[in-house]
């Protein structure tokens, strides 16, 4: 099992702020656990189209597509961060 925590506007979109799923063979790196999670939900598919992709934690650590998952990980999903 993986924890999945979605935050802020992703939360909003999504219109939940957590799931956990069995962690699929071969889904074994962020990249292909976005392109799972967008082929289940066309919500979230959206969120990683057009402007700035999806900001992605695994275990409190920021992460890209290359990361590596593994049974009992916490995946956290956010919006691209904005300053002013």
């Amino acid at each position: 099992m993986i924890k999945i925590l979605y935050f802020a506007s992703v939360r909003e979109r999504l219109n939940k702020s957590e799931e956990t799923m069995e962690l699929p063979a071969d889904i074994n790196t962020v990249a292909k656990l976005v392109a799972l999670l967008a082929a289940k939900n066309p919500d979230f598919e959206k969120l990683n189209k057009g402007g700035q992709p999806l900001l992605v934690s695994v275990n409190q650590t920021v992460a890209d597509g290359s990361a590596s998952l593994v049974e009992n990980d916490e995946v956290a999903f956010f919006p691209p961060m904005t300053g002013g």
